[in-house]
């Protein structure tokens, strides 16, 4: 469970990092605020295409639904997530080079697990914080220009705005977690139709003009990948590693972006740069080495989601439940005591000694 986890984090990552340079090569002819709506509905239209077809073809539901309960977390994720953080991307690309704007992006992994640690109170340890202090150190080499002064002026507006919109993502992540035992599909469609549309409003009444077709088509396959696709990965990778790890692993994506805008966009390789990226490589690697095990008792629970009989589910079935594995039902978990290595998934949400 834990490498699957790990692997759709990383997949997640390396969507969303190669999304960065090919919306920065295509911002030159499209206002930002369009952008970000074309990229969300691009995401939006694109699943919805993969849930009609599941529905079309009859295929069996193994994730749970959506519930009422779960709309008032998803209309927060899709305004912080959704409309904020990808506006302030797009006016942030529009102040800086694709191959630091990618690295800056490692920001959301910091605030992700800053917001899980402090307020969802998710169990983070020195080796995490050793490496976010090395991933942070990199973002700020990037954002300097050089002066030794610490007014405004000596950080590039375009690096703030992106260090705003990686909050808005930390906060959007953290809250996703509390979604990530429905259906991934679901709730990136959702997220993608109603972001991309309202943004994409926004821009057309503010005097925005609607691109090219090959620039709509363009736009639509890089949400559809980066922004849909990999985003349901993300939502996925929560259900096994909860957010701080998650995030962590995520950071993969701003190297993937960086190394991509040299290649494409021919962009110089400076001093800056290399030494950014390998704090923040080096902050990757603490993160991507951490092993977690001890002994933690479960308290009894209930819940819905997707599963397999293993250690953690041994439960007995309600008439009607569809047959073979993985499957979703409502089932109830007895309490358990043991060890083994884990993450905060769905059940191990448990506190820590200090």
């Amino acid at each position: 469970m834990m490498q699957t986890g790990i692997l759709l984090a990383l997949a997640s990552a390396g969507l969303f990092g190669a999304s960065t340079p090919f919306a920065k090569h295509l911002l030159g002819s499209v206002d930002p605020w369009m952008m970000a709506g074309l990229l969300y509905l691009g995401a939006g239209l694109g699943l919805a295409a993969v849930h009609l077809s599941r529905t079309a073809l009859r295929l069996p539901a193994v994730e749970a639904p959506l519930r009422r309960t779960d709309m008032p977390w998803l209309a927060l994720v899709i305004v912080a997530g959704g409309l904020l953080a990808p506006l302030l991307l797009m006016f942030g690309l529009s102040l800086t080079d694709a191959a630091s704007a990618s690295l800056l992006l490692n920001l959301e992994s910091l605030a992700t697990m800053g917001i899980a640690w402090l307020v969802f109170r998710e169990n983070v340890d020195r080796r995490l914080l050793l490496g976010a202090f090395a991933i942070l150190s990199g973002a700020v080499l990037l954002s300097w220009e050089g002066r030794m002064s610490l007014q405004w002026g000596s950080l590039q507006w375009g690096a703030l705005l992106i260090a705003s919109a990686c909050l808005c993502w930390g906060i959007d992540n953290n809250l996703t977690r509390k979604l990530s035992s429905a259906d991934p599909v679901q709730i990136a469609m959702l997220k993608g139709l109603v972001a991309g549309a309202i943004n994409l409003l926004i821009a057309l009444a503010s005097g925005a003009g609607l691109p090219s077709a090959v620039t709509l088509l363009a736009a639509g396959v890089i949400g559809f990948l980066g922004y849909g696709v990999s985003l349901a990965l993300f939502v996925l990778a929560l259900r096994h590693l909860g957010a701080a790890r998650t995030g962590a692993y995520f950071s993969l994506a701003p190297f993937v972006g960086a190394v991509l805008a040299v290649v494409m966009l021919g962009e110089a390789i400076s001093v800056q740069l290399v030494v950014a990226g390998c704090l923040m490589a080096v902050g990757l690697w603490l993160h991507l080495s951490e092993r977690h095990e001890h002994p933690h008792a479960h308290e009894a629970m209930e819940h819905e989601h997707r599963h397999g009989h293993d250690e953690h589910h041994r439960h007995e079935h309600e008439p009607g439940v569809q047959p073979g594995e993985p499957h979703t039902h409502w089932h109830r978990h007895a309490p358990l005591a043991h060890r083994h290595p884990h993450y905060p998934d769905l059940h191990h949400r448990h506190r820590h000694g200090t």
